[in-house]
């Protein structure tokens, strides 16, 4: 038996995330569907995380267990021939028995793209959230570093699950603006349901003046979801990059060194 490390894209806008559900359309499904196809049989694949509905990835990562001898490279093309155009495996590579693309993740990064034109963009069109007011994307920069460090995120979590810990360190977050497009880009060692859409759309509570500049240190203090912001759309979120820091003599370069 093999376990092969998949990298997929996806846009996320027809699917109700990653997990396989009743009644609804998933990218695990998807995949398993694209699996069962080539492969004759629905081999099992396990992804490193859940995804909200509409949220998309440019690098999600997934295990494939099989006993099928097809070359990595052969099999990037012949999984992308069976899955439809808005899902697509990047890279994939051969790791050790045991490897589990959830748990020996040490770290994920996150993207939110917010389109900050007068006039809605349709190149955009559920890929960013349109915020048609002037950002000051400095002033959102400032705010964003004051989420760096171990913190406990409860006042940034829509979960209605009893978590027994809420604390998460948080190693990159900044804000920056690409023309009118302006990005907060966030990289933790983990995240609470919600919790990137909750940062994002604090930050931009604090630009329409629903909370105050310098607030995010109270707010976190505070460990109450109502002093946060409201919880951003999910179609202006995509994740970007998994990393496996303790796997890097068994993980292909594409997964230590992509930016």
């Amino acid at each position: 038996m093999r376990t092969l490390l998949l990298s997929l894209r996806f846009l996320g806008t027809r699917y109700h995330g990653w997990q396989v559900q009743e009644n609804a359309r998933s990218i695990q499904e998807e995949v398993q569907d694209a699996v069962e196809a080539l492969f004759g049989q629905r081999d099992p694949v396990t992804g490193c995380s859940r995804t909200d509905t509409g949220v998309h990835a440019d690098m999600y990562c997934c295990t494939l267990r099989t006993e099928n001898d097809i070359s990595c490279y052969r099999l990037i093309a012949a999984m992308n021939a069976k899955l439809p155009s808005d899902i697509a495996v990047s890279d994939c590579v051969e790791v050790p028995d045991g490897f589990h693309p959830r748990y020996d993740a040490t770290a994920k990064q996150y993207c939110y793209r917010i389109w900050n034109g007068n006039a809605r963009n349709p190149f955009w069109e559920d890929r960013a959230f349109h915020v048609h007011y002037a950002l000051d994307a400095e002033r959102m920069d400032r705010n964003a570093k004051d989420f760096l460090g171990t913190h406990d995120f409860t006042s940034f979590s829509n979960s209605r699950e009893i978590i027994n810990d809420n604390i998460r360190t948080v190693r990159r977050a900044e804000v920056f603006r690409e023309g009118e497009s302006v990005i907060f880009l966030v990289e933790a060692d983990g995240f609470l349901y919600n919790m990137v859409r909750i940062m994002a759309g604090t930050l931009l509570a604090i630009e329409s003046g629903k909370r105050e500049d310098g607030s995010i240190p109270d707010i976190l203090a505070a460990r109450d979801r109502d002093a946060a912001g409201q919880t951003a759309p999910a179609h202006g979120l995509s994740l970007t990059r998994v990393y496996y820091e303790n796997h890097e003599k068994e993980v292909a370069p594409w997964l230590r060194d992509s930016n």
